[in-house]
């Protein structure tokens, strides 16, 4: 069975994007970004939400030609890595993804099953609707120093506490990562 991972760059208070849904308080750098290229690597499928996917594919398929070479090759690797796409309001999407516009907790169950290896779930909404029905496997925090006071928040409101244990910290010039397994 695949095992399901939910990493996101989140701010000390909590939160993946502020109020008006920026992200630039997350800029990686060279150490983080090739720490994501290389984890990126050993993914097999990636799972979107709309909103994430749309920013995803305004920026990696069309990295500037000046850009670092870091960021070229997380290009290359996100426009080529299977994509599942889950949104009711899209019609189409591209970069060697696949739209799901119905009963994502169904869809990731089929996914999850279908073979071995690891997938992410990227989108604090989609990782919302999955989390309740016990679906992810593993959290990989990357806590930046900032407080936004407000955005997005990581994890919804639940019925029951998840319990975790954490299985690897890790120290880099712009974010701290936590890396928890569910128990």
């Amino acid at each position: 069975m695949r095992k399901l991972n939910y990493g996101f760059g989140v701010s000390l208070d909590g939160y993946v994007n502020d109020r008006d849904g920026g992200i630039d308080w997350t800029d990686p750098d060279d150490e983080l970004h090739q720490f994501h290229n290389d984890r990126f690597r050993e993914i097999d499928i990636s799972l979107n939400g709309r909103r994430l996917y749309e920013l995803m594919a305004e920026y990696w398929p069309h990295v500037p030609q000046d850009a670092p070479a870091i960021q070229h090759e997380f290009a290359e690797l996100w426009t080529s890595k299977p994509k599942f796409v889950f949104s009711r309001t899209l019609t189409e999407v591209q970069w060697n993804s696949t739209l799901i516009s119905e009963n994502a907790v169904e869809e990731v169950r089929r996914l999850k099953a279908s073979g071995d290896g690891v997938m992410e779930v990227g989108g604090a909404n989609l990782a919302a609707s999955l989390i309740p029905h016990g679906l992810i496997d593993e959290y990989q925090v990357y806590v930046s120093p900032v407080i936004l006071g407000g955005g997005t928040p990581m994890f919804p409101s639940l019925d029951k506490r998840v319990g975790l244990r954490l299985v690897e910290t890790r120290n880099f010039k712009t974010a701290v990562m936590l890396r928890y397994v569910v128990d």
